[in-house]
C-alpha cells in the first residue's frame, strides 16, 4: 500500500486569505493542496482559474495537485502547468481524446490523472492505465464542498486499487475522521479533504487525524 497522503482542498478556505492557509495547512503536515477548478459548465459552479495557482505557487511548497472539473480542459493545460501545478487530473466524462491530454500533461512536465465521476465504472478507464500516475475517484458529484460521501463508490476504490498497483489512488468528497479508515482501507492512499480541515480550529489536528486513519 503507497504512503498515506493528505490534499487539503481549498476550495474549503479562506478565499480572502489565500495564502495564509496554503502556508498554515502545509506547515500543519499537508502533503499536497489540492485545487478544484470549476467552469459552470462540467460542475455547476465557479471557482478559480490559472492566475490564482500562480499567485499561490509562491506560498506552496508542496505539490499542487490541479483538478479540472471543466468542459474544455484541453484548452487549459498548458496554462495549469506555467502557472505552477505539479499534477493535472481531468475528468474522463469530459474528455474526447484522454490519451492526447494524458501525453500533453506529462510534456509539460506534469504528473498526469484522471477522474471518474460517482456514476462512472472504472471500466471507463480501462485502457488509459498504462498512460496515468494517478487516479481520482470521486465520492460525490462535483460542484461543491461540504457534500455526503457516497458510500457506494467504496467498491469502486477496491476495483481502481486492482487495477493501479502501487500508484496514486486519490479520494475526493465527503473525506473526514468517519469516513477516511473505510477509505484507506478500500485501497484509496491519497485523501482530499476541504471541510472537514478547515472548518477544524487546529489544521494541525486535522490532518493528523486523517493520516492516523491509515
Amino acid at each position: 500500500m503507497p504512503t498515506i497522503k493528505i490534499a487539503p482542498s481549498i476550495l474549503a478556505s479562506d478565499f480572502s486569505r489565500l495564502g495564509e492557509e496554503v502556508r498554515a495547512v502545509v506547515d500543519a503536515g499537508a502533503d499536497w493542496i489540492h485545487v478544484d477548478v470549476m467552469d459552470g459548465h462540467f460542475a455547476p459552479n465557479i471557482t478559480m482559474g490559472p492566475p490564482v495557482v500562480a499567485a499561490l505557487r509562491r506560498h506552496c511548497s508542496v505539490p499542487m495537485d490541479v483538478h479540472l472539473m471543466i468542459a474544455n480542459p484541453d484548452e487549459f493545460l498548458e496554462d495549469f502547468a506555467n502557472a505552477g501545478a505539479d499534477i493535472i487530473s481531468f475528468h474522463v466524462e469530459a474528455a474526447n481524446h484522454p490519451h492526447r491530454l494524458l501525453d500533453k500533461i506529462k510534456g509539460l512536465g506534469c504528473q498526469a490523472g484522471i477522474v471518474l465521476n460517482p456514476g462512472t465504472s472504472p471500466d471507463e478507464i480501462e485502457y488509459l492505465l498504462e498512460s496515468v500516475d494517478m487516479v481520482l475517484a470521486m465520492a460525490v458529484n462535483p460542484g461543491f464542498g461540504g457534500q455526503a460521501f457516497i458510500p457506494e463508490v467504496l467498491r469502486k476504490i477496491q476495483d481502481l486499487r486492482a487495477m493501479l498497483g502501487d500508484r496514486d489512488l486519490e479520494v475526493d468528497g465527503g473525506i473526514d475522521a468517519r469516513t477516511a479508515p473505510d477509505v484507506i482501507r478500500a485501497g484509496a492512499n491519497v485523501l482530499v479533504a476541504g471541510t472537514y480541515i478547515f472548518a477544524n480550529p487546529s489544521y494541525v489536528e486535522a490532518v493528523e487525524m486523517l493520516r492516523a486513519a491509515g
